[in-house]
Formats: C-alpha cells, sequence, structure tokens
C-alpha cells in the first residue's frame, strides 16, 4: 500500500515514456493503475502481427496503426480520468528538445535501438531530469537508475555492439550459418526483389560463355523467353553452383580453409519439374499474407529442419510465388521477418548455402529468429521489469537517492530469490558524455575523408545526431535545415576531400570538436595518424579509443533480500539491453571496468558457513553472464574490405 507522501508524489508527476513496445505496454498499464496521472508516451513504431503475443494493449484489429495511439486508447477504457498523451514520432525529432524535456519529473526509457537511447540519455543530462532505463530478454532484464552527477550515466558503461563481419567473409568463406543468413537476405534477397540499381557484392555476371552477349547481363533479370520454372532453376545453379566453381578456382584461398562444394539443381532435383509434391500449380492467392512455399509442399512444422531436396523445392517454389503472386512488389521489397514468403525464401536460400561450405542447416523457426534479430519474449518478463520500473520512477519523485536500486532479474532462483538489487554506481570519470573525457581516433589522414568520419564514427559510434565538427574555431562541418544554399555545398565538397585536404587540415595532433545542440553534447577528439590497418580485425579503417576506459576496483555496496545471506565481489557483470525485446547480451571483462566507487556489480551466492564454495551457492553474476538467446551471432553489419579484397569477394 502507497504512503500519503508517495501517493502525492505520484499524482503531482508529469512522466515520460519513450517506447510503447513489450516492455512499454506494460509499463503504461501499471503507471495508469499505480495512480499516474500525467503521461506522455513518444513511438514511432505501428503495430505489426509479431507483437500481439506479448503487447497486450494490442489486438488484431490494431495492426498498421500507431502503437503509442492504440496503447492511449486501450489504457484510457479503465483509466478514463487520466491524461495520456500520444505521440507517435520519432524522440530525435527537434521538437522533442531540452526545453521539452524539463517540463518531466521522470523518463522512462523502452526503447527498441541503442541509437535513440543515447539521444534520451544526453537530453535527460541536458535537461537535468532523473531517466529510469530497462530491458528484457526472455527470463533476463534489468532495470537502472541514472541521475545527473548522482550516478552513471546509460553511457557510462560499455554497451554490446553489433557484431561485424568483413563483406568478404559473408560473400566468399562464410564459417558460420548467420554468415549464410546475411548473404540470402542482405545480398540474394535484395538482388532479386529489391532495388537492382543499388550496389551488390553478389557475383550476378552470366555464366553463359557460348553467347558473348549473354556475358555481362544481370542473372537476376528475367529472360523474355524464360517461364519461372526455368528461371528459378538457372538462379540456383548460378548462385550455388556457377559461384562457387569460380571461387574454387581462386586456390590461394582454400589453402587453410575446407572447400565448398558446388551444388546444382538437376544433382539435388534429378526429377522434372519443381513442383514435386507440392499443391500449388492451380492455387489461386491474393492475400500475400498467406503465401506459403513450405504449405505448398506440404512442410507443415516450421521447427524441422529441411533436408537438402526440400530447400532446394522451397526456394524454387518461393521464387515462383513472388513472380506469380506478387510481381508487382518486386523492385521494392526488402525483407521483413513478418513476411512468410521472404522467410521461406531466405531460410532455403541459407541452408542450400550452408550445405555448400559443411556449414549446419538449420530450421525455418531459428532461422527468422537469426534474420529477423529475434529473441523470442517472455510476457511476464516484462510485466516483472515494468513494476520494478514504477518502484524506482515512485523512488526518483520521493528524491530517495539512497534507496535507488539497478535490479537485474535472472533466471535461476536463488534460494527463491529472482531479483538482485544493487546500488547504482557513481559516474565514471572516465565517460566522454557525462565526464567529456577525449577520445583517441587512429586514422589514415591522408586516405580517409570527412564523409568517413561523419558516417562511421560522429554518427554511428558516438550518436551525434545533427553533427557540427570543427577543427579549432573552423567549422568544417555542420548539418541543419537552416544553413543557407552556399554553406551546404561547401559542407558538401568537404566531405569528398581527405581529412588532410580540408580548408583547415586535419592532421596527427590535431584534436576536432564534435557538438550536437539538439543534445547538448560536446565531445573532443584527439586525431592520430596511422598509415596500415587490418582488414579483417579493423575493417573499418580506424579505431576510435577511449569509449571503454580501463577500470580499476573498489568495493561496492549491494542491496540485500530477506533471502541472500552473502554477498561477494562479481567476477563478470553482464549487461541486458532491450531491442523491443531483440537483446544483445555482453559480458564485460576485468580490463573493461570503469573506474569510479561503486564501479562492481556483485555476485550474490547462497554459501554454507562451513563450505566457502557453497554446496548451494550459485554465481548470479556468471549465470546472468552465460545466458544469451541460442546464436551468438543475433547482430550482423558486412563491412567493406579494402578493394583488392572486395574484387574477389564478389565472385561467390
Amino acid at each position: 500500500m502507497a504512503s500519503e507522501q508517495e501517493l502525492q508524489a505520484i499524482k503531482g508527476a508529469k512522466v515520460l515514456m519513450v517506447g510503447a513496445g513489450g516492455i512499454g505496454c506494460e509499463l503504461l498499464k501499471t503507471l495508469a493503475l499505480s495512480g499516474f496521472e500525467d503521461i506522455h508516451i513518444i513511438d514511432m513504431d505501428t503495430i505489426e502481427v509479431s507483437n500481439l503475443n506479448r503487447q497486450f494493449l494490442f489486438r488484431q484489429c490494431h495492426v498498421g496503426q500507431s502503437k503509442a495511439k492504440v496503447a492511449r486508447e486501450a489504457v484510457l477504457k479503465f483509466r478514463p480520468n487520466i491524461n495520456i498523451t500520444a505521440h507517435h514520432a520519432n524522440v530525435k525529432n527537434s521538437e522533442f528538445n531540452v526545453d521539452f524535456f524539463k517540463q518531466f519529473n521522470v523518463v522512462l526509457n523502452g526503447l527498441d535501438n541503442l541509437d535513440a537511447r543515447r539521444h534520451v540519455n544526453r537530453l535527460c543530462l541536458a535537461a537535468g531530469v532523473p531517466l529510469v532505463e530497462s530491458g528484457t530478454t526472455g527470463f533476463l532484464g534489468q532495470v537502472t537508475v541514472h541521475v545527473k552527477g548522482q550516478t552513471e550515466c546509460y553511457e557510462c558503461q560499455p554497451k554490446p555492439t553489433p557484431k561485424t563481419y568483413p563483406v568478404c567473409t559473408i560473400t566468399s568463406t562464410p564459417t558460420k550459418f548467420v554468415h549464410c543468413i546475411v548473404w540470402a537476405k542482405d545480398l540474394l534477397f535484395a538482388k532479386l526483389f529489391g532495388d537492382r540499381t543499388q550496389d551488390n557484392d553478389l557475383n550476378v555476371h552470366s555464366a553463359d560463355a557460348t553467347n558473348s552477349s549473354k556475358n555481362n547481363e544481370d542473372i537476376s533479370v528475367q529472360r523474355d523467353d524464360e517461364d519461372c520454372e526455368k528461371y528459378g532453376k538457372r538462379i540456383y545453379d548460378h548462385v550455388f553452383g556457377y559461384n562457387i566453381d569460380l571461387a574454387l578456382s581462386n586456390e590461394e584461398t582454400w589453402k587453410n580453409r575446407n572447400k565448398p562444394k558446388p551444388i546444382y539443381i538437376k544433382d539435388v532435383l534429378p526429377e522434372p519439374g519443381m513442383h514435386q509434391n507440392g499443391t500449388n500449380n492451380t492455387l489461386d492467392i491474393t492475400d500475400k499474407s498467406s503465401l506459403s512455399a513450405m504449405h505448398s509442399l506440404g512442410l507443415m512444422n516450421p521447427q524441422d529442419t529441411w533436408t537438402l531436396a526440400e530447400n532446394s523445392k522451397v526456394f524454387l517454389e518461393a521464387l515462383s510465388l513472388f513472380l506469380k503472386k506478387r510481381e508487382k512488389d518486386i523492385g521494392s521489397l526488402s525483407f521483413d521477418k513478418d513476411d512468410q514468403l521472404s522467410v521461406e525464401f531466405v531460410t532455403a536460400a541459407a541452408n542450400v548455402r550452408a550445405a555448400s561450405f559443411g556449414i549446419p542447416m538449420h530450421s525455418l523457426f531459428e532461422s527468422k529468429g537469426i534474420a529477423g534479430n529475434i529473441v523470442h519474449a517472455i510476457a511476464t518478463t516484462n510485466a516483472v521489469i515494468a513494476g520494478l520500473i514504477v518502484i524506482e520512477a515512485i523512488k526518483v519523485l520521493k528524491n530517495a537517492a539512497n534507496s535507488f536500486r539497478m535490479t537485474y532479474c535472472v533466471e535461476h532462483p536463488l534460494k527463491k530469490m529472482l531479483l538482485m538489487p544493487v546500488e547504482p554506481f557513481e559516474p565514471n570519470k572516465s565517460c566522454y558524455v557525462c565526464s567529456e573525457m577525449p577520445l583517441t581516433l587512429e586514422v589514415n589522414t591522408h586516405k580517409t575523408k570527412l564523409r568517413e568520419i561523419v558516417e562511421k564514427i560522429v554518427k554511428n559510434k558516438l550518436g551525434v545526431n545533427l553533427p557540427i565538427i570543427m577543427h579549432g574555431s573552423t567549422l568544417i562541418f555542420e548539418t541543419g535545415d537552416d544553413l543557407e544554399e552556399d554553406m551546404v555545398a561547401n559542407y558538401a565538397l568537404n566531405l569528398e576531400k581527405a581529412l588532410c585536404d580540408l580548408p583547415s587540415p586535419v592532421t596527427s595532433g590535431t584534436v576536432l570538436t564534435v557538438e550536437d545542440f539538439q543534445q547538448e553534447f560536446t565531445c573532443s577528439i584527439n586525431i592520430t595518424h596511422r598509415e596500415e590497418f587490418d582488414d579483417e580485425k579493423e575493417p573499418e579503417g580506424m579505431v576510435l579509443l577511449g569509449l571503454t576506459p580501463d577500470l580499476y576496483e573498489k568495493p561496492s555496496k549491494v542491496a540485500t533480500t530477506e533471502e541472500s545471506t552473502s554477498m561477494a565481489p562479481q567476477e563478470k557483470p553482464a549487461t541486458v539491453s532491450d531491442s523491443d525485446d531483440e537483446i544483445e547480451i555482453v559480458v564485460l571483462e576485468e580490463s573493461n571496468r570503469f573506474a569510479g566507487s561503486k564501479r562492481k556489480l556483485v555476485e550474490t551466492s547462497i554459501t554454507n558457513s562451513h563450505d566457502p564454495k557453497g554446496k548451494d551457492g550459485i554465481n548470479v553474476a556468471n549465470d546472468v553472464g552465460k545466458l544469451d538467446d541460442g546464436h551468438d551471432d543475433e547482430v550482423v553489419v558486412m563491412k567493406a574490405c579494402n578493394e583488392d579484397v572486395r574484387k574477389k569477394a564478389k565472385l561467390v
């Protein structure tokens, strides 16, 4: 039962909720039932079918509508007297500036990407508004409190970054199934059904040497005299047969690697016809969502792992269905995890490629999870975390700093203990966001263009939304709607220049200042010239240092519960970051801990006083760190190799 003080704090509070997805739906419901009367929601997403199993404010009839607006309407049905304002918009839009944030007593995050989280963190720091962050994955979850000057900010700790592989690994030498998924989704699917004018590293040159005019034709284009079956087989033989044979001709590549096996359709499906055992020859389907190659072939269980022959049939059938039933979409399609036919095509293509390279094949269910970056969510965990967010929000409103807790939800109970509360960490003195510590960028100043710095470092790694870059008092780049045309033209020219060729040359020893007025963020970057970079380990051709500084240990305090009988220092803290139930978990090694007191997350063990290790003792932190979603490669980004390597990469 809430005290009178808590009730008054709740009723008088103005709360901003960012995100109305898995956690957001539960959070809005819990806020309303807890007595909050003035709530703003920001979410740019619309409702998808895949949301309905855990986002209980939404129904089938809401698919395609604004999450924020539908969530508001759903809650007002049982709490009609409270004020809920829904913003169907991107939190990075200019109207959500520092002044907008200053009107709130607390901000509660349920976001789906790291970039937006960073943006909200910086706006909260600039506005002086407390932030409560959260995340879930399966049975795991966490809630953290960030108050300027009192606790660490969201960016004081290193965050999991997408795993990156050079494009040559994806196109030429895959070793994991995730490499095959990325190849099938981002190269093959994009080439066949997306914008064919876009650059693509898939080799599409014709294998028909008997006709010189066809030698340079794009194989993704269907010939006039070709029906769907012949076209599908030609695509199959080219990408799984001819391209592999072509790659094998480069013997140097395979000296220390297992050679792939070319796969041609005649070897897999020797019988004539592509609709073997299928029922789709006469099927007339107008609803795109019901198109299914596997169903037309009698493959009903998505958790079965198909044979090579079955994958080949699904590949050809899915391609045929796209051509016959979705011809108008071809040329503008992008992969969508909620598009059954797209998932089937990518699964089949990835499996055939995996078979070629000796990689174990996966089921459609597993492939969809990898391709769609899905960690299958548990609604109960979202509900638990939403409740914890509200508890911490009430503490913030009461200004009860001594009782703030970072709470971790674990999978395996420790003597009935599923929640592990920890006192918040103090601000990290080496944080480049809240402590404004300078960073160092190692880069080849003679070759690297300013555009690469802006895109790869300033926007991608630093999360700056509207960057301004200065060398001393000289502006070398700026963005904004109020710029004059001649300034925009000058900055556009600067983007294409090497760093050393800029009007104010950037060389080794230069200090660049990066600012974002919207975020009220400033950062200094020390430039160090470096000639060479490892294409495999440093595919971006530059290295940013200082994002994860060296850390040292100091004692930390831990919130205790009745069930816990002892507390010990943790060895490896784990961070869970929510991406609308699509999560990454990273284990922070000893060398990656931050400076400052209360810097350690603690290990909670149930121990026996006669047994130091504890007969029933469980290391919670290590347990959390070991848990994952089942695929260690859920996010993959292809990074370009150097030009010579790229030429070889395009062969497969």
